[in-house]
């Protein structure tokens, strides 16, 4: 059943109403709940569905500016719900406002189950599964009309505002829950823009990410310009030898869509196979900035995990092994990147591209017994921390968090199948009565003292600098192996007396990790992963102002052994941007 769009009401201070519109006289469905402003996009009206589109008529026939919006159409319907509609705004023409950094020529702002208005959490969920993005949001909060009252909008490149409640709503609330403000005399051309010639607004390179979410086909220099990678030669190299022309783009695209893997997943498994080369430390960091902290190092971890599938594993630690991997990565998309990036290869004479094409296969078979490469992946996880997140209702977080990590490795382990024996399996941490250690992982000047500055509530901090310092010089690497006996030392006391220390120390590789974190075990301590994801250049920029800089050459160094932990390797990971803040986390 097709639904029209309803009659957006005007805010009682918005300036472009005319005689013909509806008016919000009464904002008691606003007052005192939480609302989202958006900006309001001057385009036309669209709806979606599982079977076709729609303008804001019911009827509206062709028109040469609805055609790319139908092939849109045609890559997401088939995700849409029968009954289900996704209402946006289809910019492709231009109409009043000439937009020329678009990341998409549509933008979807609300999603209906039948007469159901979902939340906007869920409807901006929804639509990044699509691979439609959602208008940008310029104020979040308790409504206050004050607040909206004193938006400034730049009226020349803004058409007006959109209010509505986070929460979600029924149709027939739709008039108190939704109100606008458009800017005065919005009109401002002669002739209507349908019949007009098409004139086509313009698109940042940012639109290649969101076509590849929606489910087109990978056009590699843009998706690398999107990134910020530049292309020297389209014809068949680029940069570090990345090449546009290579097999596997494609073969990754149809494994991706075979499993049904859209959105960000299908993103990320796109970019990885195009820089699977590429060192997944610089990745990280390099993708925050375009991406956002989450992708990016879900990008990179696909990267630095890929090519693990490709070599003999025990048969009989194989389920454990994938289980522990899910915490780092989608495991239908690893697969498929790792199978990808094998296709066009020419065996060479031991056969080594044919075992490896066998092992892949042979991980996703067990991968798929486990339950762990279907539409819905990780589901049995996802199930057990449903459950917990219920049991433990209630309880602080580093109680959730250590009791979901212990559950996880259970589960691995094939210790425990169900939320019930994950609730039983877990009683013991519910006290919370453990020693808990923040460990700081990163190169010189990547801002590890700086984040654990902030960090409320630590009781011991433990530098292996400030050793250095007390025996004469922060510099002084002759006796690193004493000073780091100093520091294990010192740790086990600290975590045999409770309280949080933090471990402040450049941990660049497993081994290194491993020694504090076998002093972690030995006191049960919920241990926390905190990885400093910077790039090269800011890092020498940093170092260069630091008190106490090390040579530019040692810090070079230490970024080419840095071979940061995976999700899953503690109870639980946090990523510290260049920001300086936790921009995402692993394991909650």
């Amino acid at each position: 059943m097709r639904v029209h769009y309803p009659r957006t009401p005007h805010l009682p201070w918005s300036p472009g109403a005319t005689p013909d519109d509806v008016r919000a006289g009464d904002l008691s469905g606003l007052r005192g709940r939480e609302i989202v402003v958006t900006e309001k996009l001057d385009g036309e009206n669209t709806t979606l569905y599982a079977d076709g589109l729609h303008a804001r008529s019911l009827d509206s026939g062709h028109h040469p500016s609805r055609t790319w919006v139908k092939q849109l159409q045609g890559r997401v319907g088939a995700r849409i719900p029968v009954g289900w509609r996704v209402c946006g705004e289809n910019l492709f023409a231009r109409h009043s406002i000439a937009y020329q950094e678009l990341e998409s020529w549509f933008y979807g702002f609300s999603v209906w189950e039948g007469d159901r208005c979902q939340d906007w959490d869920r409807t901006v969920a929804f639509l990044r599964g699509l691979g439609v993005p959602a208008p940008p949001v310029l104020w979040r909060g308790v409504f206050d009309e004050r607040v909206l009252r004193a938006l400034r909008l730049d009226t020349e490149r803004q058409e007006g505002y959109v209010v509505r409640t986070v929460d979600g709503f029924g149709r027939a609330e739709f008039g108190g829950r939704v109100a606008k403000w458009v800017r005065p005399a919005h009109v401002r051309t002669d002739t209507h823009w349908m019949h007009a010639a098409v004139v086509t607004n313009g698109l940042r390179s940012a639109s290649a990410l969101w076509s590849v979410r929606s489910g087109a086909d990978a056009d590699v220099p843009e998706l690398l310009a999107a990134v910020g990678i530049a292309v020297e030669d389209p014809d068949g190299g680029g940069a570090a030898g990345i090449c546009v022309e290579d097999p596997a783009h494609a073969e990754v695209v149809g494994r991706l869509d075979l499993i049904g893997r859209y959105g960000d997943a299908r993103l990320a498994g796109v970019l990885a196979t195009v820089l699977h080369a590429m060192p997944r430390t610089w990745l990280a960091a390099r993708l925050a900035g375009p991406l956002g902290m989450p992708l990016a190092r879900r990008v990179a971890d696909l990267v630095g995990l890929h090519a693990s599938l490709h070599r003999p594993y025990p048969d009989e630690d194989r389920r454990a092994g994938l289980v522990r991997m899910a915490s780092a990565a989608d495991l239908g998309v690893l697969h498929a990147v790792a199978a990808a990036v094998l296709v066009g290869r020419t065996d060479d004479a031991d056969g080594t591209d044919d075992q490896a094409r066998e092992q892949v296969e042979w991980s996703a078979m067990h991968a798929e017994d486990a339950g762990l490469l279907g539409p819905e992946p990780l589901e049995p996880l996802e199930r057990l921390r449903a459950g917990l997140r219920e049991a433990l209702d209630g309880l602080g977080a580093e109680v959730v968090d250590r009791c979901w990590a212990e559950a996880r490795d259970a589960y691995a382990r094939g210790r425990i199948a169900t939320v019930d024996e994950a609730v039983a399996a877990t009683w013991r941490w519910r006290s919370g009565r453990f020693p808990q250690l923040v460990h700081l992982v990163g190169p010189s000047g990547s801002g590890k003292s700086t984040f654990a500055a902030s960090l409320p509530g630590i009781d011991v901090y433990l530098s292996l600098d400030d050793l250095r310092q007390a025996r004469g010089s922060r510099a002084n690497q002759r006796a690193n192996q004493q000073v780091l006996g100093e520091g294990l030392d010192r740790l086990d006391a600290a975590l045999s007396a409770g309280g949080t220390v933090v471990w402040d120390a450049t941990s660049l590789n497993q081994h290194q990790r491993s020694l504090v974190h076998a002093v972690a075990r030995r006191h049960d301590a919920l241990t926390t992963h905190a990885i400093m994801v910077v790039e090269e250049d800011e890092l020498h920029r940093r170092n260069a102002r630091r008190a106490h800089p090390v040579p530019p050459q040692v810090l070079t160094a230490q970024v080419r052994r840095f071979v940061p932990p995976y999700p899953g390797q503690v109870h639980r990971t946090w990523y510290v941007g260049a920001s300086g803040t936790i921009e995402d986390r692993g394991g909650a």
